[in-house]
């Protein structure tokens, strides 16, 4: 089982449900609405959880009413929750809105994800001690940073979503093992990932490609009745973690699989899969 410790974000996403998203200016009617746990720190250290894997969550709460949910559903997946600290005021928010394809659109309000400025001695300590630190950039850069650099140090891999996508320093992708990252921000982010390792590339429906340095694998994907694509990534990134001691082509089967079942439902936390739901679906 490998340990791995994310240090990231964690909302409560606002879900609406409509026919078709609205153009600029534009209402119209929902069919449905709910919220559900997410933000991509969280939903990858659930993933991964639900993946096999022991997962320490290094984040931040508010004191509003959203945040006792938010840590009940990471407690309830079973991911380590001693580190997630509370924040004066709110926690953070998504909206998003999902069409009858599945597709989205979403608006992140950081709230207490913003506070997360510093690493205490103890997220640390969780750092050095995982094989895997899991991150991506919903949170404060500079923590993002400290992380990285305290992981290899220690001689923790450093495995990064970098998503928002946005310019990064060639310190900050010199201590990254490997990305994990979008068609759309493979081709932005391109020169910064020639320095990276090990690359993954994922492309929704037709799978995801990996380069190392042994070369390429590719994997196909698994085809599923789409229902919403919200977290789908974040599952991906998770099942990869989970399961990157068993080598790149074995961690890419499980991530594709995992990623397309998490389309399969409505929410990102609700439908991360379990780790018997993607072993079923790897047999078939």
């Amino acid at each position: 089982m490998a340990r791995i410790a994310v240090v990231g974000s964690i909302n409560m996403d606002l879900v609406t449900t409509t026919g078709r998203r609205p153009e600029p200016g534009e209402t119209v009617l929902g069919r449905g609405f709910d919220m559900v746990p997410g933000g991509k720190g969280s939903n990858q250290a659930i993933a991964a959880r639900r993946a096999g894997a022991e997962v320490d969550f290094v984040g931040a709460v508010g004191d509003d009413l959203f945040a006792a949910e938010l840590r009940k559903v990471l407690d309830g997946a079973g991911v380590g929750t001693r580190r997630l600290r509370t924040a004066a005021g709110p926690s953070g928010v998504a909206t998003i809105v999902v069409d009858s394809a599945g597709e989205n659109t979403i608006i992140v309000v950081e709230g207490a994800n913003a506070t997360l400025t510093d690493l205490t001695a103890d997220d640390l300590a969780a750092v050095a001690a995982a094989d895997i630190l899991l991150c991506q950039l919903e949170i404060p850069l500079p923590t993002v940073l400290a992380a990285a650099r305290h992981a290899r140090a220690s001689g923790t891999t450093v495995l990064l979503n970098p998503s928002p996508a946005q310019d990064l320093s060639p310190e900050f992708w010199s201590v990254v093992d490997i990305a994990v990252v979008n068609e759309g921000e493979s081709e932005r982010l391109a020169a910064s990932l020639d320095t990276v390792p090990h690359v993954v590339v994922t492309r929704g429906a037709n799978g995801a490609v990996y380069r190392g340095p042994d070369g390429e694998i590719a994997h196909p994907g698994v085809r599923v009745e789409v229902v919403d694509t919200t977290g789908a990534g974040d599952t991906f990134t998770g099942a990869l973690a989970a399961h990157w001691h068993r080598g790149p082509a074995t961690a890419l089967a499980w991530a594709c699989t995992a990623g397309a079942l998490a389309t399969t439902k409505l929410g990102a936390s609700a439908s991360i899969p379990s780790r018997a739901d993607i072993e079923a679906a790897l047999e078939r």
